[in-house]
């Protein structure tokens, strides 16, 4: 029986996959397993190429939590998990241990700016134009169609080929007097639009995606930083801890930093 479809209204499904190599099983293959393992998840991949969805990336972990990590994309559920299986049936049984995964799918931010909000900007910032001129057309228009882009890209990622992915999911808060829940949408809009304000500084050092994984896993969302060097990394997760929305209602798992590399290029860093 085929697996049911089961697409999305909106965006795709993403899925982040860590697995531990069992070296001693590893050893014991018979000659030519390691070539041929290398060539099933190459398969894999180019069956799954992007720059969208469908989309299987490939990870090595630094810092000894996984060996093999592994970014999904795909526009329905069942195509997310046929990408799972095909990466674990390319190797041997029992030579890959899972460690930690994680379920999300891309969303618009509750928060997402409006026509309304883009027109307030043009009228109320720093160029203060009438609303009715050509000038204040032309920005809108301008203004309009970048949103239109972002908002698009949020849904359908093209995430860029950059060394470094960092991995962390998180939550809200909902204790006591710090429940981001209990404030009205105003506040939260306004919490959250100096955050992407400082996210912004980092614009060509950082390249974000953000998850949604409420009843999907055990934090509300996945972070995922993409960046040339892990000082953007540290930076911007330290500098928006400063924020009131991150300061007062941040809750944060593990953190994973990961190193892009294709297959051939994983076998010859991990020796196999």
């Amino acid at each position: 029986m085929p697996l049911p479809s089961a697409p999305l209204t909106k965006g795709v499904h993403v899925g982040h996959l860590f697995y531990r190599l069992d070296r001693v099983r590893w050893n014991s293959l018979p000659p030519g397993e390691a070539a041929a393992t290398l060539a099933r998840l190459e398969a894999v991949c180019a069956a799954n190429p992007g720059p969208a969805a469908p989309r299987v990336m490939t990870f090595v972990n630094v810092g000894g939590k996984a060996d093999f990590v592994f970014m999904l994309f795909a526009a329905e559920l069942q195509q997310l998990s046929t990408q799972q299986r095909a990466i674990e049936q390319a190797f041997p049984a029992g030579t890959l241990i899972p460690t930690f995964s994680y379920l999300s799918v891309t969303e618009l931010p509750e928060y997402v700016t409006t026509d309304d909000d883009l027109k307030r900007m043009l009228q109320h910032g720093e160029k203060k134009l009438a609303p009715g001129t050509p000038e204040f057309d032309e920005a809108f228009a301008a203004a309009k169609k970048r949103n239109d882009e972002y908002l698009h890209y949020r849904l359908h990622p093209e995430l860029d080929d950059w060394e470094i992915m960092a991995f962390y999911p998180m939550s809200k808060k909902r204790d006591g007097g710090d429940n981001w829940y209990s404030l009205d949408f105003d506040t939260r809009k306004k919490l959250m639009g100096s955050h992407a304000k400082t996210g912004r500084k980092y614009a060509g050092r950082i390249s974000q995606l953000i998850t949604g994984s409420t009843g999907l896993d055990s934090h509300e969302w996945g972070v995922t930083l993409l960046a040339h060097n892990l000082d953007a990394v540290k930076e911007i997760v330290y500098e928006m801890r400063f924020d009131e929305v991150t300061a007062r209602f941040g809750d944060f798992g593990q953190f994973f930093v990961n190193l892009r590399l294709q297959p051939a290029d994983l076998w010859a860093h991990l020796g196999l």
